[in-house]
């Protein structure tokens, strides 16, 4: 019995030993057994493959401690280092693409504050001046601010700018009543008086006149941009909201920034319906819309494509809607019919 008691226990002890071996040699990951020696001995010098292997492997704590954020514009994965958040909202987008964000609006010419990219944002947060401050270049920077003090001018009624186009000075209005009563104003620079209303000549008296000439605020004929033809002039106004605009380059369909109304360049009709552009077929500004005759047919194929898409979805649609409609009425009324229920005693 003695002897038995010894030979399993020596079986034991090998059994352990194997089960050891076997624990030191799982970190080879996959390397054969001469590179990664299984000899646990301590004056055994390890190879160093395996010590490469071990530093190329990452625990699971060390990728939780690190983990990557989703930037919802580009739809990539970055670490934290890598994102910006918004301070109003605690909306997070990867630095490149809320940087690229923020000059496009800077480039375009914004109309209102930064907002943040995301349309879902609960919060509708916009960026502070220092974060944008960080993002972009001085010149842009300074862009930004001019634009915003533009704006700031624009909305503020006790302020209105100096209409003459070698000027442009920011002159102070005298607070009155609501709705505001033409005054005269005398710019503090070039000293031109004109009206706060129809910014004209200061014309006492009389009412404003509903259009005025495009010469109006300019230094003289002789300047360049003093033209006899006004369909070739420079500086109009927009035929809704009288705001001058300064056309140098591109086609005839004009966009107001203030109004968004929607005309023409050169006899001020409106095209806010026109999505054809079927005023340059006809009439004195045929041809004139300055795209290729080719461009224009694309433009109308693909106006043409997307109501007839419309249209196909919704003759689509229809047998189901018809077939839904008496189910949602019945439902509506049986639950009407449930209300009125007088209730059990």
């Amino acid at each position: 019995m003695w002897t038995a008691c010894t030979v399993s226990s020596s079986k034991a002890e090998e059994h352990r030993g194997r089960r050891s071996t076997h624990v030191t040699t799982r970190p080879q990951f996959g390397r054969s057994s001469a590179a990664c020696p299984t000899d646990a001995s301590p004056g055994r010098r390890r190879s160093p493959v395996l010590k490469m292997t071990m530093a190329r492997y990452r625990p699971t704590w060390e990728l939780a401690a690190d983990p990557l954020v989703s930037c919802k514009l580009c739809l990539g994965e970055f670490p934290l280092e890598q994102m910006t958040t918004i301070s109003q909202c605690q909306c997070v987008f990867c630095t490149l693409c809320l940087k690229q964000y923020v000059e496009l609006l800077i480039k375009e010419g914004l109309e209102t504050a930064i907002s943040c990219p995301d349309s879902a944002c609960p919060k509708r947060g916009h960026l502070l001046e220092n974060e944008i401050e960080c993002m972009v270049a001085t010149e842009m920077m300074q862009r930004y601010k001019k634009l915003q003090f533009e704006r700031e001018v624009l909305l503020d009624p006790c302020r209105t700018w100096c209409p003459s186009s070698s000027c442009q000075a920011v002159c102070q209005l005298q607070e009155g009543d609501s709705p505001p009563l033409p005054q005269l104003v005398q710019c503090a620079v070039c000293a031109l008086e004109f009206c706060s209303a129809c910014k004209a000549n200061w014309h006492p008296g009389q009412a404003c006149p509903e259009s005025l000439p495009v010469t109006t605020f300019l230094p003289g004929e002789n300047s360049s941009l003093y033209k006899n033809d006004d369909d070739d002039a420079p500086i109009k106004r927009c035929p809704k909201c009288k705001v001058y605009i300064e056309r140098d380059e591109g086609c005839a369909q004009m966009m107001c920034k203030n109004c968004k109304h929607a005309f023409c360049w050169y006899c001020l009709e409106s095209l806010d319906d026109d999505f054809l552009l079927i005023h340059y077929d006809k009439g004195p500004c045929r041809n004139k819309l300055g795209h290729s005759r080719a461009s224009v047919i694309w433009h109308r194929t693909q106006v043409v494509g997307i109501f007839a898409g419309f249209g196909l979805l919704l003759l689509v649609a229809s047998p189901f809607l018809l077939l839904a409609t008496p189910i949602v009425l019945c439902c509506k009324c049986k639950c009407s019919k449930g209300d009125d229920d007088p209730l059990p005693t």
